[in-house]
């Protein structure tokens, strides 16, 4: 007996054990609750933010199953190369870096998800991908604007002594006032290039840990080839991780551009 396409298969060969997996999400779960109440939820987030959210959102709907489907057309049929996804990684990283509230990535992802059912998947499988999708791939990203205190992406200014210390970096200008110098355009893109890359990685997880090695199996059956699964990772990385950068470079500079 299954439920709208979800045949729920606990013991198919190679598949997470469901309690790891519950687990998982009820932290992830607890852990989205805890910083939403103290960021003020939903209320938190202002009229554009929500127009930034629908817009990443259906932006990422079309870049991903239409753009990147398209364009992917014209390279090689290999898990070392996704454009689409690389696509809706920056996309999102963008979004995320424009609003710098807990709970953007997670409503970014959950309007992507309802969007992609409309106009490419179909429901079958519901409500599991939109736990999937809010709480991974949009979880990592507000977790670390919980961490950096709303500072996800953001502009650095260095002391006139920090940059001192760093050789390689010129100082042009220094605030006599303030005694902050200038942000030096190459330095200023380490922290959300490295933010990027390490976000970045992360999204390389989920798919195959927790869609290819828990989900396909427990809604349409059949087991897990955990060589498979531990190849796609390693292929996935490269990937993820340069376009998390570029995302992360892309959100500071956009933000900035905007004011935000």
């Amino acid at each position: 007996m299954s439920f709208n396409g979800i045949k729920g298969i606990l013991n198919a060969p190679g598949q997470i054990p469901v309690e790891l997996v519950i687990a998982y999400f009820a932290i992830a779960l607890a852990i989205a609750f805890f910083f939403g109440r103290k960021t003020g939820g939903l209320k938190g987030f202002t009229t554009l933010d929500l127009v930034y959210i629908g817009i990443g959102a259906a932006f990422s709907v079309v870049w991903e199953f239409y753009i990147g489907a398209f364009l992917d057309k014209f390279v090689p049929s290999t898990p070392f190369v996704s454009i689409g996804f690389w696509g809706r990684l920056i996309i999102v990283f963008i979004i995320v870096g424009l609003i710098r509230k807990v709970g953007a990535g997670m409503l970014t992802l959950t309007v992507y998800t309802l969007l992609s059912d409309i106009f490419h998947y179909g429901f079958s499988g519901e409500p599991l991908y939109f736990f999937y999708e809010a709480l991974t791939y949009g979880l990592f990203l507000d977790l670390l604007t919980a961490v950096t205190g709303g500072k996800t992406f953001g502009i650095i200014s260095f002391s006139s002594r920090s940059l001192k210390s760093i050789k390689s970096v010129s100082v042009t200008k220094i605030d006599e006032e303030e005694g902050i110098g200038q942000p030096i355009r190459s330095v200023s893109y380490i922290v959300p290039a490295l933010e990027g890359a390490l976000i970045g990685a992360l999204w390389a997880i989920p798919d195959p840990i927790f869609y290819d090695a828990f989900l396909r199996p427990f809604i349409y059956g059949g087991y897990v080839d955990w060589a498979y699964v531990d190849f796609n990772i390693l292929a996935y990385l490269p990937g993820d991780i340069i376009a998390g950068v570029i995302g992360g470079i892309l959100a500071y500079i956009i933000s900035k551009a905007v004011g935000q």
